[in-house]
């Protein structure tokens, strides 16, 4: 298992995993005909990958043979009620993968990026009904702190829950 930073040249891989963990993780939360219609080629038009600087997010992968199997992506939060927290934007694990700790190796790298660029607390949010997702971030010591919100990620309306978590 390898774990790097992003690179431009990264994005359709990471779209790839990013859409096929939406359509399994997401199926019955989110419209089917929805899920369907996501492509790798458009979801691959939203990255920046390769900005340099502690304010701008940044996105660590993991890959296994060459591939990308799963990708973390975080930077200060942009959550107006926590300003001086940092934020797990995006942590997706190809499905094929799920099971095999890719997930809990993401979310350690997460914590020690935001931690080593100053943070003490760290917040995420969670699609409301995706209990998988929730089991998995209990585990590792994040808390849903009660707020909710409505979001619009790929002009889908979602509803979430905030999570948090100190850094050590």
């Amino acid at each position: 298992m390898l774990l790097r930073a992003a690179k431009p040249l990264d994005a359709l891989g990471v779209a790839r995993v990013h859409v096929r963990s939406w359509r399994a993780a997401y199926r019955g939360l989110l419209p089917d005909d929805y899920l369907d219609a996501l492509t790798p080629k458009n979801r691959a038009r939203g990255y920046s990958f390769g900005a340099r600087g502690l304010a701008y997010p940044a996105t660590i992968l993991v890959l296994e043979h060459e591939e990308i199997c799963g990708f973390v992506t975080t930077g200060p939060s942009q959550d107006p009620q926590n300003p001086n927290a940092g934020e797990v934007m995006a942590l997706y694990v190809d499905p094929e993968h799920w099971g095999s700790g890719i997930g809990r190796t993401l979310i350690g790298a997460a914590r020690e990026r935001l931690h080593a660029i100053g943070f003490t607390a760290a917040i995420l949010w969670v699609l409301d009904g995706n209990e998988n997702a929730k089991r998995f971030y209990a585990a590792d010591g994040w808390t849903p702190d009660g707020s909710r919100r409505i979001d619009r990620p790929w002009g889908q309306v979602v509803h979430e829950l905030r999570y948090r978590r100190p850094l050590p």
